[in-house]
């Protein structure tokens, strides 16, 4: 097996294979704040985006089809981690990799960030998450979040140490704000993603989803989250304040969106009813032109 952190052998410059144009994502993902993000990149680093974004939706899509048994899912998992290993270690091409070829060898795209967002996946599969401990759960959201970060860092062309770093923390906080948005579609899942810990410090025992998002105490529970989401928002604004190189727009656009939702729902708390927070064609409009504009 190839080292999970070596890349591609470049080709030579003549047999390096321009980008396709841009492949637009699914109807329902137009209109989204991960869209007006990526429509913010120059066309060959908006075709990237969308091809690395269509290799998450498609593994996740495998660890979310509730249709075959989790092995079945397992199988089809490991199908992808064949194919992005035979294409590392030979540049074999198979249908799984062919959309990411142009894009690996011209952004440097790693393996050990492929393979992690596939082995996040796979934590989706069989028994539901329920409260893991909080390693567990971050664990999770640098394999979901922060190592789909890395692959889009590069392609955004920022200096690799500054790039993981905003990675690393701008991933987790949006993954902690989505977690936050999403309790109740998580729980009618069977899915509870707020770590044991913050459970323990607002008194909730047991980790039946329902139970616990309808239980008194669950605003002290996700409150606990919430405040190792803002810490990551902080770090992530200061690397970008920073001004380290490389195309920001779309993170900083990405902050001023998911940020905006985590502090509508501190303002309104978590106690049931909740609702979901999402953003006005409007709003989002201003978000883009006050944060995309900005160099």
């Amino acid at each position: 097996m190839a080292s999970s952190h070596t890349s591609v052998p470049a080709p030579p410059a003549s047999q390096v294979a321009a980008p396709a144009p841009p492949r637009e994502p699914a109807s329902q993902v137009r209109g989204s704040s991960f869209y007006a993000a990526m429509r913010l990149l120059p066309p060959a680093e908006r075709a990237a985006m969308y091809a690395v974004y269509d290799f998450c939706r498609q593994v996740d899509d495998i660890a979310d089809d509730e249709g075959p048994s989790p092995s079945a899912r397992r199988a089809e998992l490991n199908r992808w981690r064949a194919a992005l290993e035979a294409y590392y270690a030979t540049g074999e091409i198979r249908p799984e990799t062919a959309p990411l070829d142009p894009y690996i060898v011209r952004y440097g795209l790693l393996l050990a960030d492929f393979l992690a967002v596939i082995d996040g996946m796979e934590m989706d599969v069989g028994e539901p998450i329920r409260a893991p401990d909080f390693a567990t759960l971050d664990l999770y959201c640098d394999r979901v979040a922060s190592a789909v970060g890395r692959l889009s860092v590069r392609i955004f062309g920022m200096p690799p140490a500054a790039g993981v770093d905003l990675a690393h923390h701008l991933g987790r906080a949006l993954q902690f704000t989505n977690i936050l948005r999403d309790l109740d579609e998580d729980a009618n899942n069977g899915r509870l993603y707020l770590p044991a810990e913050a459970l323990a410090a607002a008194g909730i025992a047991g980790s039946e989803p329902r139970a616990v998002v309808d239980h008194p105490a669950i605003d002290a529970a996700a409150r606990w989250l919430a405040v190792k989401a803002k810490a990551h928002y902080a770090a992530a604004e200061a690397i970008i304040a920073s001004r380290p190189g490389g195309r920001l727009r779309a993170p900083r656009l990405m902050i001023g969106v998911y940020g905006l939702y985590l502090r509508r729902m501190l303002a309104d708390g978590w106690r049931a009813p909740r609702r979901r927070h999402s953003l006005g064609k409007a709003r989002l409009l201003w978000i883009v032109l006050s944060r995309g504009l900005a160099k």
